[in-house]
């Protein structure tokens, strides 16, 4: 008796991320865009 909805539980589950999946594949969000900037130490711009 309760193999039935817990199938149908599960079935709707798959379902359920399949398809956000596929929404998600569809419409990506989008990429952030920030310039990197990193601060070199001094010690890299001395003499030898």
């Amino acid at each position: 008796m309760l193999r039935r909805p817990l199938l149908l539980l599960v079935l709707v589950l798959i379902v359920a991320v399949v398809g956000g999946l596929l929404v998600v594949g569809a419409f990506p969000p989008p990429a952030s865009q920030q310039a990197v900037e990193r601060t070199l130490p001094n010690e890299r711009f001395g003499t030898r």
